[in-house]
């Protein structure tokens, strides 16, 4: 589904990726994990197209997409949640919602998606009417996630979505996202709470300066001892 192979990333002179590869399946939760600075957010821009890489591929369903913009990628099929939400703030929750649908496959279900974004997350339909700049910081995580499912995407990429909520809406969100893969989407999902993503996702990489440096089965991650010392604590 999602191949990306040796990418290298730079910030006008300076290396931010190297050699960067990961793979989502079909089906699949795959999550990227590392400390701040360690090139997460410069991956997942780069894969959905507002970062142009120097070097490396990127495929999707075997078709080369490296450098597309995101307007085309979206309408192939993937879609941000981005850190920081970047809504607009004076405009609705509906109608943040109806600008998600824009990519022509999505337009014609634009309803019935905007339905099932309610049914995922119920205080989006009790405030439909309200401005998204005047919610609590877990319901615009809510209508960030939501907006990006109104693309009707195949692969869901997320962007520390858990950054700064509640426990209890740690909780809730991670549980969106299991419904939504066992629901059939694939989810790629950058995070810093790893007890959460190793918990909900199949496969894990580990991202550290600009490379990675460990990946494998969610489970086996979760009993390494790089992962234990270095973001557990234990």
């Amino acid at each position: 589904m999602l191949d990306v192979r040796d990418l290298d990333v730079f910030y006008g002179l300076v290396p931010a990726l190297h050699q960067v590869r990961l793979e989502v399946a079909a089906g699949e939760t795959v999550c990227l994990l590392g400390p701040n600075g360690a090139g997460k957010t410069t991956t997942v821009k780069s894969i959905i197209g507002l970062l142009k890489p120097r070097a490396g591929t990127i495929r999707w369903d075997g078709a080369d997409i490296t450098g597309l913009p995101p307007h085309v990628t979206v309408g192939l099929g993937l879609a941000l949640a981005p850190e920081g939400r970047l809504l607009f703030p004076d405009m609705s929750v509906e109608e943040n919602l109806e600008l998600g649908a824009s990519p022509a496959r999505a337009r014609p279900e634009t309803r019935q998606t905007q339905e099932w974004v309610y049914t995922l997350f119920p205080r989006l339909r009790a405030r439909r009417r309200q401005a998204a700049g005047t919610m609590s910081g877990g319901e615009q995580q809510m209508l960030a996630i939501g907006r990006a499912l109104m693309a009707r995407p195949r692969l869901l990429i997320l962007d520390e979505p858990s950054l700064g909520l509640s426990p209890l809406l740690v909780q809730e969100l991670f549980r969106v996202l299991g419904t939504l893969n066992q629901q059939g989407m694939s989810v790629l999902i950058v995070e810093q709470n790893v007890v959460q993503a190793l918990r909900i996702s199949q496969r894990a990489y580990v991202l550290e300066s600009g490379k990675i440096v460990l990946h494998g089965p969610s489970e086996e991650l979760r009993s390494s001892d790089t992962i234990r010392k270095s973001y557990l604590g234990l």
